[in-house]
């Protein structure tokens, strides 16, 4: 689907929204991997890859929708939660707003980085206020790769927040991830099966410690 220039269509955007309300899994093999602590994963295969898509949805709890969305925006604070972040920024190219992430990999693996937009929008969907952020890969001669670090060249991500009703936060979120290199498929797959659902919990628990920040 094209985008708009500098991110993303309003199509893209509606997506996201309607997969919070109404999973899409048919016409496609997706497969529920794990269902666990008010999250469900499922996964599609990437034929080319032999490496997996995934969408996620479950229950947030104590963790509201703008909060939530604020949180995972703030690269500065997510320098200070997340341990696997090496650099992170942000800097205007081209009129858009582009991300550099350079992700700690353990040794003897080589670290990863990322070149990626994102955007978020605020909506209201029949009266729902949905917060949602989407996230894709670019190349731009401004970010060129390092020495010893592997650039990851598919990398998409999408987000899609609002209340469950009580004090917590309904989520889905699209994500796939090529790390390249010689790493082998299965590993990849092991670590996105953990590494996804950790994230969210590490997320929630980020939002907390937000509040005291604030």
């Amino acid at each position: 689907m094209a985008s708009a220039p500098g991110g993303f269509s309003d199509e893209q955007f509606q997506e996201a929204c309607t997969e919070l309300r109404q999973p899409a899994l048919a016409g496609a093999d997706w497969q529920l991997l794990v269902e666990a602590s008010g999250i469900t994963i499922y996964r599609l295969l990437d034929q080319p890859s032999g490496l997996y898509a995934y969408k996620v949805f479950g229950v947030l709890d104590n963790c509201t929708p703008a909060l939530l969305a604020d949180v995972y925006m703030d690269l500065d604070y997510r320098k200070q939660w997340d341990q696997y972040v090496k650099e992170l920024y942000e800097m205007e190219c081209d009129g858009k707003m582009v991300a550099y992430w350079e992700v700690k990999y353990p040794f003897p693996m080589s670290n990863r980085d990322y070149v990626y937009i994102r955007q978020r929008r605020d909506l209201d969907v029949e009266g729902r206020k949905i917060h949602v952020v989407l996230a894709q890969s670019i190349s731009l001669p401004q970010f060129p790769e390092k020495s010893g670090v592997i650039r990851v060249k598919q990398y998409k991500q999408s987000l899609a927040i609002e209340s469950d009703g009580k004090k917590g936060s309904k989520v889905f979120m699209y994500y796939f991830d090529n790390p390249g290199g010689q790493i082998p498929s299965w590993l990849i797959n092991w670590a996105a099966k953990n590494g996804v659902p950790n994230f969210l919990k590490e997320t929630a628990k980020a939002c907390h410690n937000y509040l005291k920040k604030t």
